[in-house]
Order: C-alpha cells, then sequence, then structure tokens
C-alpha cells in the first residue's frame, strides 16, 4: 500500500543507506529486525482490537441486547484499531502530505460518531490487515534483493604474517589482505586467487546457473560461494567497493525512483480526495443515508490503483537481479521495452575479445610445431592478445616453452627475442619489412586477411619461417541473441567497431546485423548512434562500458555488458548486464513490455473498481462493512497479479557457456 498507517513506512521498503557490505551488515539486520517487530506489533494490535469486535458481536448472546459490555468491547475495539489509520492520516495533512488515508480516516472517524462502533472496527481491522498482508508480500517481492546482503559473511579468516589463521570482522578486511575460503563457505570481498584450485557459483552476481572453474590469478566476487577447494584470496575490495555492494546500493536506488505513471498518480492526489468529498456530501443530500456516505469513502480510497505501478516494479526488479540484470532507474525500464534498434560495439561484446589463433603456415622445410615453438617462446613475456593467444596454442599442444632472452617489445609491431642462440621475430609483416626481412617465400594470406583474420610473420636469423592467422571470435549466444532481438519486433541491429571493414563485414554477416561500420573512433560511434536517433528510433547501446562511455551515454538507453567486477560498466551504463549472456538483452525487453502490460490491468482493474464501487455505494446497495471487504479484496487482487513478475524466467536456463 502507499500509506503505510501502521507505523510501517513505505520508505523503509524502497529506501536504504545505499550499502550492502559487510560493515553494514549488523546495521542492515537491525533495520530488518526492527521493521519485522513493527509488523509483529502492529498485527498484536490489530488481532486484539478483532477480538474485541467479536467480542461485542456475541456479547448480546450472553447479556441481551442492549449490553453494556458489547458496546463498550466495540468502542474500545473501534478505537484500537482506528486511531493508528487517523493518526497517520493526521501526521500526513499535517505534513503537506496527500496519501488519499484521509478516505478512510474520515470514514471511520463518521462510523464512530454515529454510534457505529462495530462498523468502524470492522473497517479499520479490514483495512490494518489489509496493509499488514501487503508488508509481508512487500518483503517477500524483495526476497532476492534483501538476500545480498546475508550472501557476504560477518567474519573472515585472514592468514597473518606468520601463516597461522585469524578470524576478523569483514568489516576490518583492507585490499592486501589474504583470507583463506573453505568448500562451503562463501567469499567475504573481492579478490584475486593466490593459491588453489575450486569452483564457485557465481549465481548471485551474475546470474549464471553453472559453477565457474577458478585458478591462481583469477578474480572472484563477495558473496559468491565456494564450491569444492580450498582458496587462498588475496582481497583487492572490500565492504561496499565489492560488486556485490554495488550493486545492493543500485538495486535499492532504483526503488527510490519513479516512472512517469506513478509521478501522475502523486501529482493528481490533491484533486482527488476533494473530488470523493464532495461525490459523497452530495449523495448524502439527495438520500439523506449517511451510511452510503460513509461506505463511499472506505471503497473510493484507491489503494489498489496506488499499488498497481510500485508493486508491479518491484517485483520486475526482484526477478531481473536474479537473472543478472541490474537496472539502476525504474524508468528506465520502460524504455526497454520500446527500443526499436540496437547499437553494438564489436570487440568485447559480440565477439569475445579474445584473439585466437586460427592458421599456422610454416615455410617449405619448417615444422607447424617447430615455428609454434619458436613463436610462443618468444612472446612469453608479452601481455598482448596476440602473445596470449600463442601461449594457450602452446598449452593445448603441451610444448614446453623455452624462455627468451634480450627480450624486446616494440609498441603495436612486434617482439624480438633469443631463443637458444636465434634471434626470433614475431610482428607485422611491416615489421619484418622494417629489418629488411623478406616473405614473398610464402603463400600470401590475403584471402585470410578478407575473411577477418590478422596475421603475424615470424622470422629466425633474418628468414621468414612462417606465418600466423588469429581471430576474435564471435560469441556462442550472440547471433541467438540477434535473432531473439528480431523476433522481439526490434527493425534495427547496428555493429560498430574500430576494426578493419572485413573483420566487420565478416562477423555482422555472421551474426546476422542490419548493418555494421568500421574504422569508428569513439567519437564516431557517438554520431553514429546521434544519426539512428534522429531516423526516428529509439536506441538502446551495447558495450563493455570503457571506450564505449559516449556512445552508451548518447543512447536511450546505454546497457553495459560482463558488469561483474567492473567499475567503469557498472557505472557508466543504465542498465548492467552481470554477465557477457547477450541473449538476456531480449529478455530484458519481454521483462519490460510484461511488467508494463501488468501495470495497465493493475490500473485498468483499480479505475474500474472504484468507479463501480462508488457508484454501487451510491445507490445503497454496498454497506459499511461490504465496503471494507472490497476494498481487502482489490489491493489483494493488485498484489497477486504484481507477483506474477517475480518469476519471470525462471523456466529459463540461465547460460549455456560451457560451450565456448
Amino acid at each position: 500500500m502507499a500509506h503505510k498507517h501502521i507505523g510501517i513506512k513505505k520508505q523503509e521498503f524502497s529506501q536504504g543507506d545505499g550499502q550492502a557490505c559487510a560493515c553494514q551488515h549488523g546495521h542492515d539486520h537491525d533495520h530488518r529486525s526492527s521493521t519485522q517487530f513493527g509488523v509483529s506489533l502492529a498485527l498484536l494490535g490489530t488481532l486484539a482490537g478483532g477480538v474485541l469486535i467479536i467480542n461485542s458481536l456475541i456479547a448480546p448472546i450472553f447479556y441481551g441486547e442492549d449490553c453494556t459490555v458489547g458496546q463498550l468491547c466495540a468502542m474500545v475495539g473501534a478505537i484500537l484499531l482506528g486511531a493508528p489509520v487517523v493518526w497517520h492520516a493526521l501526521k500526513c495533512m499535517l505534513h503537506g502530505h496527500m496519501h488519499m488515508d484521509e478516505l478512510a480516516a474520515l470514514a471511520i472517524v463518521a462510523a464512530f460518531a454515529t454510534n457505529q462502533y462495530v462498523e468502524a472496527g470492522t473497517v479499520a481491522f479490514i483495512m490494518l490487515l489489509g496493509e499488514l498482508m501487503e508488508t509481508r508480500t512487500a518483503l517477500g517481492a524483495r526476497a532476492s534483493i534483501e538476500s545480498l546482503i546475508k550472501l557476504t559473511p560477518t567474519v573472515a579468516n585472514i592468514i597473518t604474517a606468520d601463516g597461522t589463521e585469524q578470524e576478523v570482522k569483514v568489516s576490518n578486511l583492507k585490499p592486501g589482505d589474504i583470507i583463506r575460503v573453505r568448500p562451503g563457505d562463501n567469499v567475504p570481498a573481492d579478490g584475486d586467487i593466490k593459491s588453489g584450485i575450486s569452483s564457485l557459483s557465481e549465481a548471485t552476481i551474475t546470474g549464471e546457473s553453472l559453477p565457474v572453474d577458478k585458478v591462481p590469478g583469477m578474480t572472484v566476487f563477495a558473496g559468491t560461494t565456494n564450491l569444492t577447494g580450498a582458496l587462498d584470496i588475496t582481497v583487492t575490495k572490500a565492504g561496499s567497493d565489492t560488486t556485490l555492494g554495488k550493486v545492493q546500493q543500485l538495486i535499492l536506488a532504483a526503488e527510490k525512483t519513479q516512472i512517469p505513471i506513478m509521478r501522475i498518480i502523486d501529482k493528481n492526489v490533491k484533486w482527488y480526495v476533494p473530488t470523493i468529498l464532495m461525490i459523497s456530501f452530495i449523495t448524502w443530500v439527495f438520500t439523506k443515508d449517511i451510511n452510503s456516505s460513509i461506505s463511499m469513502l472506505v471503497i473510493s480510497c484507491p489503494c489498489a490503483l496506488i499499488l498497481a505501478t510500485p508493486t508491479a516494479m518491484v517485483a520486475a526488479l526482484s526477478a531481473a537481479a536474479r537473472l543478472g540484470i541490474l537496472i539502476k532507474n525504474v524508468s528506465i525500464l520502460e524504455i526497454a521495452g520500446k527500443i526499436t534498434a540496437v547499437v553494438f560495439d564489436k570487440t568485447g561484446t559480440l565477439t569475445t575479445g579474445q584473439l585466437f589463433v586460427t592458421k599456422l603456415q610454416p615455410a617449405d622445410g619448417v615444422e607447424p610445431a617447430e615455428m609454434l615453438l619458436l613463436a610462443a617462446s618468444a612472446e612469453h613475456l608479452s601481455k598482448h592478445p596476440a602473445a596470449r593467444a600463442l601461449l594457450k596454442l602452446a598449452k593445448e599442444a603441451n610444448i614446453d616453452l623455452i624462455n627468451p632472452t634480450d627480450f624486446e617489445e616494440v609498441l603495436g609491431k612486434g617482439v624480438i627475442a633469443d631463443i637458444d642462440g636465434a634471434k626470433i621475430i614475431i610482428g607485422r609483416e611491416s615489421f619484418l619489412k622494417e629489418r629488411s626481412i623478406d616473405t614473398k617465400n610464402l603463400p600470401t594470406p590475403q584471402m585470410h586477411e578478407e575473411q577477418g583474420f590478422s596475421t603475424l610473420y615470424a622470422a629466425k636469423d633474418n628468414k621468414c619461417i612462417g606465418w600466423i592467422g588469429l581471430q576474435d571470435k564471435s560469441r556462442p549466444e550472440a547471433q541467438q541473441a540477434v535473432t531473439d532481438l528480431f523476433d522481439a519486433g526490434l527493425k534495427r541491429v547496428t555493429m560498430l567497431t574500430g576494426d578493419r571493414s572485413e573483420v566487420a563485414k565478416r562477423v555482422s554477416s555472421e551474426l546476422g546485423c542490419t548493418d555494421f561500420k568500421a574504422h569508428c573512433l569513439p567519437q564516431d560511434k557517438l554520431a553514429v548512434v546521434e544519426k539512428i536517433k534522429q531516423d526516428g528510433h529509439i536506441v538502446a547501446v551495447v558495450g563493455d562500458g570503457v571506450n564505449d562511455a559516449p556512445a552508451l551515454a548518447a543512447g536511450d538507453l546505454g546497457i553495459a555488458m560482463g558488469a561483474a567486477g567492473s567499475d567503469v560498466a557498472i557505472n557508466s551504463a543504465s542498465i548492467a548486464l552481470m554477465s557477457d549472456d547477450l541473449r538476456r538483452l531480449a529478455v530484458l525487453v519481454h521483462l519490460s513490455r510484461k511488467t508494463k502490460r501488468v501495470i495497465s490491468q493493475n490500473l485498468l482493474f483499480g479505475i474500474i473498481f472504484i468507479v463501480v464501487g462508488v457508484s454501487a455505494a451510491a445507490a445503497g446497495k454496498v454497506d459499511l462493512v461490504l465496503a471494507a471487504v472490497l476494498h481487502f479484496f482489490g489491493s489483494v487482487i493488485v498484489i497477486f497479479n504484481s507477483a506474477r513478475l517475480v518469476r519471470f524466467g525462471e523456466e529459463m536456463n540461465p547460460h549455456q557457456h560451457e560451450t565456448k
């Protein structure tokens, strides 16, 4: 309910201090405990008042129709139940806030003033009971969000300088500390694995259901679960700086935002209450039936209408969080269902961003294994993506590398190293030609260049011994993601890249994009997005959040993917996909549209409910108790209709990254 006159304010469910860190764990726990205590206390008072009303109804059986005991029980029960409603309405009026509680409060006061104690108590009882149920439902709808807090343990085992373990509070962890995480434990902070091999469940961060194998050097996130082996982890981020902490902060911030329809309802509340009061007064003037007028006040309290949007939004945010989709502002969720065009960055978004060796072409008389040994050994000390691709292939081929000497890396061109006394040069063709090394003795790789391959040449003692073809592969799910977007009704899918036209053409054709643009600098990407918007499209821009920041900001919707562990990605876009699964984009579109349908259903029901209810009350067809009952069930229908969104996407197989 938009109004919480039982003392449990809505803000307690939609606002927070923005801290999901372990150091706030105790505070959040106390906050939730106080909220639950308030709910329990309100429930106790409601039940006590309800018992008194029931006693007033059965007292005449034992003491006669005009017994004082029955009237006293009814009066006390009405006061106990009605006082919180009236008090909250008065506080709102004194602070200049109109929550439409005034209608219900006025109805209870009018019934009490006309000595209808049972009716006044019954109306208050039903409304309080309804609000208690709504409070519990709000807590349940946010279960997946609130559970984020519980994922971070309160204590950690830190490895001291002498190698012993010491249990400390997670709030005391700082970057550089070494912690030990045993099988079955949740990781208390973000960090890099120092030693140990294990599988971790990262479903809470990325939405990926399959465990991820982790080895030394890889990153782990706070809140993920260690499944198999023990790990020693070097802390890189602790507390609110962790990925989990940022996710919690942004989800709570999203719940405080409003979509346009919510702002419209808040804006129109000022005229709604006076209008209903006027209608109620006119009804009393013409019918002289005070009960009909009071019933009209109760049934016109638009709880179903007020609940229509926020309940659906909380449920949608909960479903999105479970699926690894981080939405910073609920108004963005509304835009997601309207997009007609998507602009993708290629490298790292549609492709893996990692080079793979796809062809080895040794010169005559040179064995492929020998060329791979020399090339990978020469690249052993380089951090270039091409070097990592060669090292990966050598590892898969079980080749023992030779440590290079006199290693030199020329930025953007290649490397030079001595391998067993031989001078090895690995780099672009131009790099070899600068050193007067002839490459004409090899078959030309021109055909492969046109297909989107990158080529490195290898030379030994100033003689070319072969070339190596490398390629950045498309993500396994990228083609399906593009197909799903077209199936969702999108008209245009554009790919932007700073790579060569040949590469862009191959990837675009492979994935089924409508168009592409190569040789793009960040400012060029920005210009393309602006042009597509000028063509009348609502544009979503999808990138990795690093060099795509200008384009992400320019789109109607900016979506950063692979945001887990990336501060830049989380902060630069309006929506972040915590994993690299592009199929989440179509899911986001469908979730947005379903949320809009649910809100429309709720609003339509709320309007019809008020119009029909007020008309029936004016005609004398609805008494005071029935009006309260109908009000209660109207709110229940809206809540349960919205709650369907919580389970959105449950049938999905979240990720299939094992196909990579």
